[in-house]
């Protein structure tokens, strides 16, 4: 196998170097022609999922999501805040019984699941997010995400309790599963149902914002450092690696991921960190920014409104909080009390959310890209009034990068490597997401494996080849679609999840729940 995985890599590279400049034409035509057939088969999902509540232009699913979390962070007495250093100690290992079952550590689901959240939406998603909703959707963004971690924790709950464990060693979870045991445990029609759909949702999500999105944006990265080159051999590049990786599986995946996350992270806000010392005397400025623009929303498309929209909507597609993916993932932990796992795994949209895409948010804002008028102190639409006007017409990745090169001029070149690991590490993880999915509707089996994963890589390379606007918004449709799935049960089996809080509490404070010596 290992020949196989050699013959691949060496085979993309060798298409990247030695395309003919005649046939790049040809394929940039391609590449239209893949972007219309692919919007056209796309639309009406799409428009479904973000239809506005009647007599508003509030997309039903935002509100959906807005209010799961709000339920779960009062139903749960603020869990995220209440117990998180009893999470740290988690990830740390502390409590962690080398013999319990499962395939990974607490730290290892930790770093699969955020390898699937921070990524390109932390880059892209926050430069799309301010650029039409203004400074002030940072701050919806940020609230989005604290109350986030409620939902995160009730789903990885769930996706553990009812896991099914293989003789093995190997275990398969998420919510097709909690939804279907849960229900028949709780006597409640409609389970398996609920699950298959959820299960074809996850697939489509697998497929569009789990590598779609990421190669698309991953290959516009790269041609602002190489320039313009068809997007398809970005594709076929990403492809071979990611197949390399997740023919191997979870362990496989999790060992990538517990290397690349801490390093991109670091990466990342590490450059962040730079741009924003830099220009220290503009913080203070950017951060009243973003708190007068959540209230009034300093003139931009859609007002106030707007920015509120535009922080949820990036704040969902970025942590996935209440969509249930993370779930799939958190269920492969080694442990015996799932709610360990749901307490790991809130630190996620903290992570996610509040400190990598308010980071980016401030470097975006920072860097004076968007176009402001003198006159009024507004920030000035763009010649269609869909969004800000930005310097040099950017959106997307590219304004992120305008931004960080506008500070220091090589760190197009920082922010390239970092889209490229983020791209690869949710690729990773989201094929795991889509396989088990896969798997719950077609049954476990290496072929049925094998099948699924050659699928999920030649949609790498369509997403490479498309352009943003029907790629994000399919992502963002399919995405959410599973939130609406997830959230309904959710509603359902939140009970289970504070028997299971009630009893893990009383034995943390008895003295019964010990920390282990490693």
């Amino acid at each position: 196998m290992k020949k196989i995985y050699s013959i691949l890599l060496a085979l993309s590279a060798l298409v990247a170097v030695t395309i003919p400049a005649q046939a790049q034409d040809a394929a940039l035509s391609l590449d239209a022609r893949v972007n219309e057939a692919f919007a056209n088969f796309t639309g009406p999902f799409v428009n479904f999922i973000f239809a506005p509540i009647p007599g508003t232009s509030f997309p039903w699913i935002v509100m959906w999501l807005v209010i799961g979390a709000t339920v779960f962070t009062i139903y749960f007495a603020a869990v995220q805040f209440r117990f998180f250093g009893h999470a740290i100690g988690l990830v740390k290992g502390d409590y962690s019984d080398p013999d319990d079952a499962g395939e990974v550590s607490h730290f290892q689901a930790l770093a699969t699941a955020l390898s699937g959240t921070v990524g390109l939406g932390n880059i892209a998603g926050v430069a799309v997010a301010v650029g039409i909703g203004g400074p002030g959707a940072t701050f919806w963004m940020i609230l989005a995400g604290l109350l986030g971690m409620a939902s995160k924790f009730t789903e990885c709950t769930l996706g553990v309790k009812y896991r099914n464990e293989y003789p093995d060693g190997t275990v398969s979870g998420g919510p097709m599963y909690y939804i279907s045991k849960g229900f028949d445990e709780l006597g409640l029609p409609g389970g398996k149902i609920l699950a298959v759909l959820f299960s074809v949702f996850c697939i489509l999500g697998a497929l569009g914002g789990g590598n779609m999105f990421q190669a698309n944006q991953a290959h516009v990265q790269i041609t602002v450092i190489t320039g313009d080159y068809p997007g398809w051999i970005t594709g076929v590049i990403f492809a071979a690696v990611v197949f390399a990786v997740i023919v191997g599986g979870i362990k496989s995946i999790a060992k990538v991921t517990e290397k690349v996350v801490p390093f991109m992270g670091i990466m990342y806000v590490g450059a962040a960190l730079i741009v924003l010392i830099v220009n220290y005397d503009m913080i203070g400025w950017a951060i009243s920014q973003i708190f007068v623009g959540a209230f009034t929303g300093l003139g931009v498309a859609g007002g106030l409104v707007g920015a509120l929209i535009q922080g949820f909507k990036r704040a969902a597609f970025s942590n996935e909080a209440g969509v249930g993916s993370a779930a799939i993932a958190h269920s492969a932990v080694k442990t015996k009390e799932p709610i360990t796992e749901g307490f790991v795994s809130l630190l996620e949209p903290l992570i996610d959310t509040v400190v990598i895409c308010t980071m980016t948010a401030l470097v975006i804002i920072i860097s004076q890209q968007l176009i402001v008028d003198q006159a009024t102190g507004n920030y000035m639409l763009n010649e269609a009034g869909s969004a800000i006007a930005t310097v040099d017409g950017n959106s997307g990745v590219a304004l992120t990068s305008a931004a960080f090169g506008s500070a220091i001029g090589w760190f197009p070149f920082v922010l390239a490597i970092a889209v490229i690991l983020f791209a690869f590490s949710t690729m990773i993880s989201w094929s795991y997401y889509g396989l088990k999915a896969w798997t719950y509707l077609f049954g476990e089996g290496k072929t049925t494996e094998l099948v699924f994963k050659i699928i999920f890589c030649i949609f790498i390379v369509i997403g490479a080849a498309a352009s943003l606007g029907p790629v994000i918004d399919f992502s963002d449709a399919a995405i959410f679609a599973m939130a609406v799935v997830n959230i309904f049960c959710l509603y359902f089996l939140m009970k289970v999840v504070r028997a299971e809080l009630n009893s893990y509490s009383d034995r943390l404070k008895s003295g019964e729940i010990k920390k282990f010596a490693h």
